[in-house]
């Protein structure tokens, strides 16, 4: 690594203001930022110095949701092969192989299209690179359906970077989580294409995998058929491991365990907000459950559709999400709640996490505005008495 280092403060002057690959110091600054942590510290006022700066952060909230896709990834060519009824000839090479080739496209698109507009805003800026869709980027594709086209996620890409970071700010400053509000836009731009119904693509005549099935076909998510007032055929199990159809990275409940135990472990999330969602979501799955209102049981809307997914990775978010202790209770309990109450109560919506968090991070301000004014409050009659 002492190579690398060397090399790159020997070319770190062609990119300086004055040098002739100055046009590019900003994804220079952005690469050599992620590879090392700078070596530079302020020198005046008070500051935290730590070798975990927002990079290492972030990298390390996309190894956590690295075994979510690759599951995400073997479960597209599992229902491919399941419903093509050739599933018990099908090797696991070729299983993971369709699937990984039906995502790799969109992970593509995500990251071109999203950093290719961050490198341009912070070079027409004279800003550093910022980091925040290293994460953004992953968690795009991975809350989309599979049959979501390329050219649409690269819209909500597009939409989400400018429209919900760069004009708040960047990263740090944004209202609302980039990756929900390409989702939100997807939802109300392409209704069609975001329903309960999952379009999976057969990629095997373009990358020569065999012939399964013909170019799409449709298959029904468990929480579209009780939208539609169908009990769903699936098995406890299947909901577990996550072997039903939906989006790429929310069907594995124990994929998804496994980020939460690394966020959790490294102290990038926050359990109070993580628990607090599923506190929310049981109690009012347990209300409309005693009442009739849902023939559904409460915990099954933890292993369906997106709501593990959203509690572990997108409510925990900290820049949307409340920054004080006992907020952080409150934010969760309302997005668990909320969720559940759009998927009984709202059947042209049988999601319901995403619009939930959505509505969660309008409120978090509010939320913490609320706690702050309390607790001075609360010193104020301390110091009276």
């Amino acid at each position: 690594m002492s190579a690398l280092r060397n090399y790159l403060n020997k070319i770190k002057p062609n990119f300086e203001p004055e040098g002739k690959l100055h046009a590019f110091r900003s994804i220079f600054d952005g690469f050599e930022t992620f590879l090392y942590v700078p070596n530079t510290t302020a020198k005046t006022g008070v500051n935290i110095h730590d070798a975990i700066d927002s990079k290492r952060i972030m990298s390390m909230v996309v190894i956590a949701l690295m075994p979510a896709m690759l599951f995400g990834m073997y479960n597209i060519g599992y229902q491919n092969y399941l419903a093509a009824g050739t599933l018990a000839t099908a090797s696991f090479f070729e299983i993971f192989c369709y699937g990984f080739l039906a995502v790799l496209p969109k992970i593509l698109v995500s990251y071109i299209v999203g950093l290719g507009i961050e490198f341009a805003w912070a070079q027409w800026k004279g800003e550093e690179i910022q980091e925040g869709y290293l994460v953004s980027g992953i968690l795009i594709p991975l809350i989309v359906p599979i049959g979501c086209p390329l050219w649409m996620l690269a819209l909500a890409c597009a939409f989400s970077v400018i429209f919900c970071k760069e004009i708040f700010g960047g990263t740090g400053m944004n209202l609302f989580n980039p990756a929900i509000a390409a989702r939100m836009f997807l939802f109300f731009a392409y209704p069609s294409k975001m329903t309960g119904d999952t379009v999976w693509v057969a990629q095997d005549s373009i990358f020569g995998l065999g012939n399964t099935l013909p170019d799409t076909f449709t298959a029904a998510t468990p929480l579209g058929q009780i939208a539609q007032g169908i009990t769903p055929n699936t098995c406890i199990c299947d909901m577990i491991f996550g072997f039903i159809p939906g989006s790429i990275g929310e069907t594995s409940v124990i994929a998804i365990a496994i980020g939460a135990v690394i966020l959790l472990w490294t102290g990038i999330a926050s359990w109070r907000t993580m628990l607090s969602v599923f506190v929310g979501g049981a109690a009012m799955g347990l209300l409309f459950e005693s009442t009739g209102a849902t023939t559904m049981p409460w915990w099954h809307h933890f292993v369906l559709g997106g709501f593990a997914f959203g509690a572990v990775f997108m409510a925990t978010d900290p820049v949307t999400s409340c920054r004080t202790e006992c907020g952080k209770y409150i934010y969760g309990f309302i997005i668990g709640a909320m969720a559940v109450i759009i998927r009984v109560k709202n059947a042209g919506y049988p999601e319901g996490m995403m619009l939930a968090i959505f509505f969660g991070n309008m409120i978090a301000p509010l939320i913490d505005h609320f706690i702050v004014e309390r607790n001075i409050s609360k010193r104020q009659k301390r110091l009276k008495n």
